[in-house]
């Protein structure tokens, strides 16, 4: 496995079905998996993907700046994304951190075990 090419293709993945399809996000969690939002604990699936469809926008486009990861325990990816998130209808793009951990499944894919996100205010 190589970590890199596994953070590549997610990041690319998920960031692009949120901004077209947030719903369709819910196959990349799992009961176990948990979502902080801001400060937020959310968990399973259905529940993140629920907190994700209702935030009080419809359109965004996130543009990523910086992606690392590292391989940990088990199998799994450590990955860490900076980037701006661009709303529809606004001037300013707002700065954001986000990290996941990716757990293997036995299929040979990867799940969300553990996704944090924060926007960072300058």
């Amino acid at each position: 496995m190589d970590p890199d090419a596994v953070a590549k293709a997610f990041v690319d993945h998920y960031y692009s079905t949120f901004d077209a399809n947030r719903a369709g996000l819910v196959n990349l969690y799992q009961e176990g998996s948990m979502l902080t939002f801001e400060g937020q604990k959310i968990q399973g699936s259905q529940s993140i993907v629920a907190k994700l469809t209702s935030l009080p926008f419809q359109q965004c486009k996130h543009n990523i700046t910086t992606v690392d990861c590292q391989p940990s325990g088990a199998g799994g990816v450590l990955v860490f994304v900076s980037g701006t998130l661009q709303l529809a209808g606004e001037q300013h793009a707002l700065k954001f951190s986000q990290m996941f951990h990716l757990m293997p499944t036995p299929q040979g894919s990867f799940y969300v075990l553990n996704d944090i996100f924060r926007l960072n205010y300058a």
